[in-house]
């Protein structure tokens, strides 16, 4: 009885871990790129997004402008 309630903690520790590896948050000011496998699978937009871990990975982009200051001459 033991060993089964210790497997068990395993597999939910295990499940919570790829979970949270899932969860990806993009910003209101950001778009995700997502990426499975190096390829472009699409554009992402804000709010909470799940992906699969390990084959996805999603970049982050800002849709900030950037100033930078002109020298005069």
């Amino acid at each position: 009885m033991g060993i089964l309630i210790a497997v068990v903690v395993i597999v939910v520790l295990v499940a919570l871990l790829l979970l949270a590896m899932a969860v990806r948050i993009v910003k209101q000011y950001e778009q995700g790129v997502l990426f499975r496998l190096g390829r472009v699978r699409g554009v992402r937009e804000p709010g909470l997004r799940l992906i699969i871990p390990v084959v996805d990975v999603m970049r982050r982009v800002t849709l900030r402008i950037v100033t930078m200051p002109i020298r005069r001459c």
